[in-house]
């Protein structure tokens, strides 16, 4: 046998695994690094978080990040070196993080990277026929294998697409496996550049479970931060938001996007999600001169309004009723004290973080792809059913470091 392949077998033989997930969202804040202690698998999946850090992103990173970022139109040869760069750079992060925590390398068994992902493009935005549902990370894991000297599992979403899926949101097999429960509705609500939420029944029933976005978290709030106010990432605890007021004409202009009269489930991003979609809206709306703080306030809750829309939606769709619902959120929108507020005068449901689950909000994506990883090597027996775009497949491709 391949040494290899003999030294993967081993760790997939292993009562827990010692796993780094890696997430790197939309927003392009920096790299999440979560070290994990993962025992069992599908529904017996039991999860350990033993360190987490969020490592930023300079202002270098993020700016050659956004010379390809959901761009129809880009240098493709910066892409080709991007992706080599990006893989080179989580790997250096990762022994960073290891040194910083005085664990040897030796010590992990898997690295899980999701990846930057650089362009999403399902068919319902690309509207091309002969072609399908598409999606790009980058950060090649044959790189992070290699310079870490730690098996890599990455580039989860192709097999996602190649089974029917979307490529988006996968959060539904982490949440499923970690947070459904009997005698509990939940609603697992990411709040990240884009929103998304999987539902989990009382049932516990896997092919009750669906996961959908459902439109802009924080990206349009993150842009026109950064656009008007170029020394700030992001509208710390709405600061300027509740400086503002709600123009209810452009709030209208933003919602009529026919994204939001597509069924469940649905991916999107900001490739449609975009500066020039609020200008476009603006347009239409003759609000091409409302001031900062309005547009805004305007954006937090065009943000909540269809994040709230979509969850009553779904929850129209079973026999129970709002206040049977627990929603845990998770995310940078969960800090966003305007976005929850507003939520929680939108929907009569409980809301919680999901840290008092025993999962920080913040490390939470990280985790769930640690998760899948761990379901590459030792599960993926879980069947969600023969709906589509949730397909009942393990995920992402395997590196090597020799």
């Amino acid at each position: 046998m391949n040494a290899n392949l003999e030294s993967l077998y081993k760790i997939a033989q292993k009562p827990s695994r010692t796993i780094i997930g890696l997430m790197s969202g939309t927003s392009l804040d920096g790299l999440d690094v979560a070290l994990c202690e993962i025992s069992g698998s599908g529904e017996n999946t039991e999860v350990q978080l033993i360190q987490f850090d969020t490592v930023d992103y300079s202002e270098e990173v993020k700016s050659e990040i956004r010379n390809v970022f959901a761009k129809p139109t880009i240098d493709f040869q910066n892409l080709v070196l991007l992706n080599e760069w990006i893989g080179i750079l989580h790997a250096n992060i990762i022994l960073d993080r290891l040194n910083h925590w005085k664990i040897p390398a030796e010590k992990i068994d898997l690295v899980a990277s999701h990846g930057q992902t650089v362009f999403h493009a399902p068919k319902i935005l690309h509207q091309q026929e002969k072609f399908p549902n598409g999606t790009l990370q980058i950060g090649d894991g044959d790189h992070i294998a290699v310079k870490t000297g730690i098996i890599t599992i990455s580039d989860f979403r192709q097999k996602h697409l190649a089974a029917g899926g979307e490529g988006a949101p996968l959060a539904v097999y982490g949440d499923y496996f970690l947070f459904s429960k009997k005698d509990e509705n939940r609603i697992m609500l990411n709040m990240g550049g884009i929103a998304n939420f999987t539902y989990l029944s009382s049932s516990h029933n896997p092919e009750e479970v669906f996961v959908t976005d459902t439109g802009t978290g924080n990206t349009l709030i993150d842009a026109f931060t950064r656009l008007y106010f170029p020394e700030k990432s992001y509208d710390k605890d709405a600061e300027i938001a509740k400086k503002g007021n709600v123009n209810a004409t452009l709030l209208k202009a933003l919602k009529e996007d026919e994204f939001f009269a597509k069924p469940f489930p649905k991916t999107t991003g900001p490739e449609l999600f975009s500066i020039d979609y609020v200008r476009k809206a603006q347009t239409q709306s003759n609000t091409q001169n409302i001031t900062i703080e309005d547009l805004l306030a305007t954006l937090t809750r065009f943000s909540a309004e269809t994040i709230a829309e979509a969850i009553h939606s779904a929850i129209n769709n079973t026999t129970y009723s709002p206040e049977n619902f627990t929603i845990y959120m998770s995310g940078g929108g969960a800090h966003n004290p305007l976005l929850v507020g507003w939520l929680k005068e939108l929907l009569p449901c409980t809301f919680e973080n999901t840290d008092v689950l025993g999962i920080s909000g913040d490390a939470k994506e990280a985790i769930l792809f640690a998760i899948l990883a761990n379901e590459t090597v030792s599960g993926g027996t879980s069947d969600f059913g023969p709906r589509k775009r949730i397909p009942s497949v393990s995920m992402g491709k395997i590196s090597f470091p020799n």
